[in-house]
């Protein structure tokens, strides 16, 4: 099967042909049609994750997926061949369910769910990570109704995950974006937009909240921005990244609780996910879609891979985002 692959960390993704999988025990065997990328699966690639995450080689690359079950192995009971499925597959040794490829083999108790009949299969590739994500997030510092959030990278897909998220379950949402993406904020729900490419963002959140923020949710900021952006919280709130990049009871003293968060992927949270934006309570970000032969200049970064948010492969030319059928 054709498949995006590196042969070792840190070397250039290609274009490749590697076994197809078979499916085993109480496993799947999904023909995908549609991945997406996340930053996460350059980094991957470059072995940053190895101690934690150790990959296999040729590492197949690529986390999000959405294909329909073709065969599956005995014992399996959860799927069956014909259904249509999403979900984000990154299982160790990685590599060895990437879904940048025609197909993957995985245990069917994975971070799997059904696709939403009413779901184009671009759109559900999109969303396991930065739905899931997103989502995570606003349990994590629930309740929310009434407080002031500030969400630092809310123009992303997580950003524009968590923003909803955050939005629906009852936040003032100060949402940092630069102002081509303004309008989308808006549509969003978000109380404030702060443009950081135009005015000093501590600045501008002390001056419109002198008493502090409730919570800091930041997806984009390295150690020393998030440490800064943090001291903008009042006592008794929450400062949240998702680089990892905390200094955990740096602002204990203060009542400050500092927090790396780690994604916990489940299909019970990606059910979620699907329901909210098969009900219109949350949509999917703005999408730029590109074919399978396209994916490794995207990984390499020797091409712009997105002219919008979030940019999903078309594994199968001819197919796209459209469903095809469904076993009941």
């Amino acid at each position: 099967m054709r498949a995006v692959i590196v042969n070792d960390y840190g070397q250039t993704a290609v274009l490749g042909e590697v076994p197809t999988p078979r499916p085993g025990p109480r496993q799947l065997l999904i023909r995908l049609r549609t991945a997406a990328v996340n930053p996460i699966d350059r980094s991957l690639a470059n072995g940053d994750w190895r101690i934690m995450l150790p990959g296999t080689f040729p590492m197949v690359l690529g986390t999000d997926g959405a294909g329909i079950v073709e065969t599956v192995g005995e014992g399996t009971t959860r799927f069956a061949p014909g259904d249509v499925v999403f979900g984000q597959l990154m299982i160790p040794p990685i590599g060895s369910t990437g879904t940048y490829a025609e197909y993957v083999a995985v245990d069917e108790d994975a971070p799997l769910t059904r696709v939403p009949d009413a779901m184009d299969l671009d759109v559900a590739a999109a969303l396991p990570t930065i739905g899931m994500t997103g989502l995570a997030v606003t349990d994590m510092l629930a309740p929310l109704q009434g407080r002031t959030v500030l969400i630092v990278g809310a123009r992303g897909g997580v950003g524009s995950m968590v923003t909803q998220f955050a939005v629906g379950a009852g936040a003032h949402v100060i949402a940092v974006a630069p102002g081509i993406a303004a309008e989308r904020m808006r549509r969003y729900g978000a109380a404030e937009i702060i443009d950081p490419t135009t005015v000093s963002l501590p600045e501008a959140v002390q001056r419109a909240h002198p008493d502090g923020i409730d919570a800091l949710i930041d997806l984009v900021s390295e150690a020393d921005r998030f440490a800064s952006l943090a001291k903008l919280v009042r006592p008794g709130g929450s400062a949240v990244t998702t680089r990892f990049v905390a200094d955990v009871g740096a602002l204990e003293a203060v009542d400050v609780t500092e927090i790396n968060f780690v994604l916990s992927a489940s299909g019970h949270l990606l059910d979620r996910v699907a329901e909210a934006i098969g009900t219109g309570h949350v949509a999917p970000p703005p999408i730029t879609r590109v074919p399978l032969e396209e994916a490794p200049a995207v990984v390499n970064g020797t091409v712009r891979g997105a002219t919008e948010v979030k940019t999903v492969i078309t594994v199968r030319t001819g197919i796209g985002g459209a469903r095809t059928r469904r076993a009941r």
